[in-house]
């Protein structure tokens, strides 16, 4: 059986209806409302106290009809004798069970069971009627075509004045939802409302699915996890709905560069998944299939977007990881498709990656590191060393600052690895104002000395560093909290850094420069720095990169870029100062050609405070 309630407004129109009743006509109203079933005869009890005089005739038959109009509402009502045969069903039951009252009448209400409830289930219902008069929940039942559907049941047991069950009123409501309706709450919980593609539940569903039919046939598959390059900068500068645009229209590129047995997911913001089957049984030829696809993909999503009225251009990175161990877990997998794409991004984008198990234990000692590198900072764990930088005659002028780390079980780390680690973390930002606070710091001590006052370091500032809007601001707050000389601090950016936002970096640049901050480009000839952007920036310095002085002795055209270089510095009234001299036959050819300052293990290496210090005790 099924069930719902009649309304609660109901009973009470019914409550300030019906006039009171004599005691005379309480068997009559009974049956009455029993035949009827204007709602269940627990409210029925609720008039019998009432036993003042019904005020006329025409007063109960007017209740008669609104009871009756009553009985054939919407929900399903059955109502049994205490043997519980059927002795009356309304039309809404005819409607959801398929049986006429006809058909019906003198049945059992087990000819409505569907057997997914077993004994128990119906024994406990009965004893919740029994004892406490009704019962109340959903139940599984059949129509009379066999269809097994849901519904909500309401069973109440009817007392005559004696206390004895008479009768036992089923209220019923068929939940079973429409087709329309279950297929849009399908579509909502396993597609991406926005591209109308399989979202990651369904994703996991069909990857589960490819990895016991691979395991069945012995074919590979692949998995292509696909992330689109400065997503971000996009939805930043022009706005989300562009974004929206971007991502349906690689929804609609990928779609297009598989085969419809094939499956594109979007997993949530700019990240897809394709999931590749039934590729070649061997693996080295599912590795070429999937490359191939790879590379299809590649081209097909670095194609300009037309986006409105804009039109945008933006490449992927893709990992790719293959199904070829039914024992490999969703996660696994997902996880080797993901470490993959990174891999992809590392290698400077818009490139395809496969995974390799040594991709999982590069992560895992990034992740190590990354933790370590947290708590550097606040456990000390770094230290600034100093390497000279000094005129032809050996006569040092100042030094550039290296930051090194001294870790307690690693020992020291190389600023190879974990400067870009600090970079991607956004660690750079703590670790940069410490490295300029402490140098700062050193430059102060040293004034008190007349061998050490003229001193200048040099402090390199990284682009996440250099680009954050309140760093002018904190550059001098920690002058003005070290109360030093802003001539002896000289900031070092990279040309990479001076042109990815060069008006900005002007500002900056000229606001700094009116303190008496110094300026050097770092890695100078190395980058794509213009004549005309060149002659913009308030720079005190050019250093000429390592990788051009290495050689300059030995190869023509490094002789000739360095020559320019300093010719040009000339030229353009900026000093200039050479790093990486190791030999005199360097310094000898810099200095030749007008180069006045160099920097290098000829000099010296980066060493601690304490030894630079000795470096520059007067003879």
């Amino acid at each position: 059986m099924g069930s719902i309630f009649i309304s609660e407004t109901l009973v009470m129109m019914f409550i300030q209806v019906l006039p009171p009743l004599l005691s005379w006509q309480e068997n009559l109203l009974d049956a009455t409302l029993l035949s009827c079933m204007v709602f269940p005869a627990t409210y029925l009890l609720a008039f019998r106290p009432l036993k003042t005089q019904i005020l006329n005739y025409q007063e109960a038959e007017d209740y008669l009809r609104i009871a009756a109009i009553a009985f054939e509402a919407h929900e399903g009502i059955m109502i049994t004798d205490a043997d519980v045969n059927i002795l009356k069903v309304n039309s809404a039951f005819t409607h959801i069970t398929g049986y006429s009252n006809n058909e019906i009448i003198g049945k059992n209400p087990r000819i409505l069971a569907s057997s997914r409830h077993n004994a128990d289930f119906y024994v406990a219902m009965w004893e919740s009627v029994n004892s406490t008069g009704t019962w109340d929940g959903e139940i599984w039942n059949k129509r009379k075509n066999g269809d097994i559907y849901p519904e909500h049941l309401t069973i109440t047991a009817v007392k005559n004045a004696n206390n004895i069950v008479t009768n036992y009123v089923g209220t019923m409501s068929d939940i079973t939802m429409s087709p329309s309706a279950a297929e849009e709450i399908h579509h909502l919980a396993f597609y991406d409302p926005l591209t109308e593609l399989p979202n990651r539940l369904l994703l996991r569903d069909r990857l589960k699915s490819a990895v016991a039919s691979g395991h069945r046939s012995g074919r590979k598959g692949a998995l292509l996890f696909i992330d689109m390059d400065d997503f971000k900068t996009l939805n930043d500068t022009l706005g989300h709905d562009m974004g929206d645009l971007l991502l349906q229209q690689v929804a609609e590129r990928l779609t297009a560069c598989v085969r419809e047995s094939d499956t594109v997911a979007r997993l949530g913001g700019d990240e897809f998944v394709v999931m590749l089957e039934d590729l070649s049984e061997k693996v080295s030829d599912a590795a070429i299939q999937t490359e191939n696809i790879g590379n299809k993909i590649l081209d097909s999503l670095s194609q300009p977007y037309r986006l409105a009225v804009h039109d945008y251009r933006c490449t992927p990175s893709i990992g790719a990881s293959l199904i070829n161990d039914h024992e490999q877990s969703i996660e696994e997998l997902m996880k080797q498709a993901d470490i993959a794409m990174y891999q992809a991004k590392a290698s400077g984008r818009n490139a395809l990656c496969f995974f390799d198990p040594q991709m999982q234990v590069c992560i895992a000692a990034r992740v190590a590191l990354e933790a370590d590198l947290r708590l550097a900072l606040t456990e000390n764990q770094f230290m600034l060393y100093y390497q000279p930088q000094v005129y032809h005659n050996r006569q040092i002028i100042g030094a550039e600052v290296l930051i090194r780390w001294h870790h307690p079980q690693r020992g020291f780390v190389s600023p190879v690895d974990f400067i870009p680690l600090a970079e991607e973390t956004g660690m750079i930002l703590p670790i940069g104002l410490w490295v300029l606070e402490t140098a700062c710091a050193q430059i102060k001590s040293w004034e008190s000395s007349e061998h050490t006052r003229h001193l200048l370091l040099a402090v390199n500032v990284s682009a996440r560093q250099f680009h954050q809007t309140d760093f002018v601001e904190q550059v001098r707050m920690v002058l003005h909290r070290c109360a030093i000389n802003p001539n002896r601090l000289k900031l070092e950016l990279t040309e990479s850094l001076v042109l990815d936002d060069i008006n900005d970096t002007i500002l900056k640049m000229n606001a700094l420069r009116e303190i008496g901050v110094c300026f050097s480009m770092d890695d100078f000839g190395t980058g794509y720095s213009s004549l005309s952007s060149l002659k913009k920036l308030p720079l005190n310095q050019l250093k000429i990169d390592q990788s051009f002085v290495r050689d300059l002795t030995i190869d023509p055209d490094d002789a000739v870029i360095v020559q320019t270089i300093i010719s040009m510095a000339r030229n353009l009234g900026i000093g200039v100062i050479a790093e990486g001299v190791e030999t005199e036959t360097q310094r000898a050819f810099l200095e030749l050609h007008g180069c006045p300052l160099y920097q290098g293990y000829l000099f010296s290496k980066p060493v601690p405070i304490e030894q630079f210090e000795q470096l520059i005790q007067p003879n």
